[in-house]
């Protein structure tokens, strides 16, 4: 059954005319997209209850499991909420980051809290420099146009090699189905890539210069040594983010300085213990748009591929978590952090495509964004666990991919 969206989630994102039209499928495909995908919406938080307590709660570092009455859980006096200054971590997860999308379309629907800075990795980068871009060339608006134009570009684009670089890590199933004669570049051999002149187009790399713009810290992967690099504002180029973003199946590196990189999620997704050391504000959110966990144990060789990236992806966050709360517990000042999932609100994320930009499913993954952000902002938010749940294993045949 589809569910209406809520009053103050539009059914699609506010963008200009000169802004590229999206010619999808057939309304009778999206129709029964929009079907499937909502019918798996699932352990969707609902509209927050009347507030029995004068207060909001915002988790802390250490994130824990649970939030017993007593738990190191901050009660916080609503007139101080929604926060002032916010700092964002996004992570990289291919189309699920459109998500992260809706996210921060509604965070930038509040005048009054701006944006310290802003970590990302893979797709997270992209959406990260999105934001910086827009804000510095003319505000919350601009920022909401240029995210908006260049996610609409994808999904109007949806062009083979968009579908590889926005995936991420290894396209699920590619390095069974083409096995070992598969080699770097073969994709796209003539190096046009579509994603450069994207970035051309929606990001003045000068304007994340200047100094208005929010501290970025956008992460690759170091191709010699594994080793996470971060690069800063003044260093960001068109290259940067296409190293952040470069799945290693289906491009050849990147090259920056001498030194090969591929995607930043293998080392970094997105930087966290760098953003609490340089961020400014008391509070900081992480935007999880790759699922972490999965009911279903795959059996087939794509599907297991798509939950090795799954587990690859969080695997970095879940340890600069773990460290930052050994330093907290070490008695380090650390902000308030605070988790937004997309796994929580879509039941079945693991099971769908991170290269899927259909015009249903991305749109869908935008209004749970917008929706998710929305609720944290009004303090309905419960606490998220540091790590994972553990799902039940059924040893069962994995449900068809769609």
């Amino acid at each position: 059954m589809t569910q209406a969206a809520p009053a103050n989630t539009p059914e699609s994102p506010k963008v200009p005319e000169n802004t590229t039209t999206v010619h999808g499928p057939q309304a009778s495909e999206l129709l029964a997209e929009e079907r499937f995908f909502f019918n798996l919406m699932g352990k969707r938080a609902r509209e927050a209850q009347p507030a029995s307590h004068p207060s909001v709660k915002v988790s802390l570092v250490p994130l824990t499991p649970t939030a017993p009455a007593g738990s190191d859980v901050a009660n916080f006096d609503v007139a101080a909420w929604p926060p002032r200054q916010l700092s964002l971590a996004l992570q990289g997860g291919g189309s699920f980051a459109a998500f992260t999308w809706g996210v921060l379309e509604r965070l930038l629907e509040e005048p009054d809290c701006d944006f310290d800075a802003v970590s990302g990795a893979s797709a997270g980068s992209v959406n990260a420099v999105l934001l910086a871009s827009g804000l510095v060339e003319g505000g919350r608006e601009r920022a909401r146009t240029r995210l908006a134009q260049f996610w609409n570009r994808m999904v109007d684009e949806a062009s083979f090699r968009s579908l590889m670089l926005l995936g991420g890590f290894s396209p699920a199933g590619s390095s069974v189905a083409f096995g070992a004669a598969l080699r770097s570049g073969h994709f796209d051999p003539l190096d046009l890539d579509p994603l450069r002149r994207a970035l051309a187009k929606h990001v003045n790399f000068d304007a994340l210069r200047a100094s208005n713009c929010p501290k970025l810290l956008i992460a690759a992967t170091r191709v010699r040594d594994g080793a996470a690099r971060i690069f800063r504002n003044d260093e960001i180029t068109a290259d940067v983010v296409l190293a952040s973003t470069c799945p290693p199946l289906a491009h050849c590196a990147v090259d920056i300085e001498g030194d090969a990189f591929w995607d930043g999620g293998y080392a970094a997704n997105p930087p966290l213990v760098g953003l609490v050391q340089e961020t400014e504000a008391a509070d900081l959110l992480v935007v999880q748009v790759t699922p972490s966990r999965d009911s279903y144990v795959p059996i087939t060789a794509a599907a297991i591929d798509r939950r090795l990236d799954q587990i690859t992806a969080n695997a970095t966050l879940n340890a600069e978590i773990t460290a930052l709360e050994w330093a907290h517990g070490a008695g380090a000042a650390c902000p308030r952090i605070s988790r937004i999932a997309a796994e929580d609100e879509i039941e079945g994320l693991a099971q769908r495509s991170a290269v899927d930009l259909g015009r249903g499913f991305v749109m869908a993954l935008h209004r749970s964004g917008r929706s998710a952000a929305d609720r944290w902002l009004r303090g309905a938010a419960k606490p998220v666990p540091a790590k994972p749940q553990a799902a039940p294993a059924q040893f069962s045949r994995e449900p068809a991919l769609v």
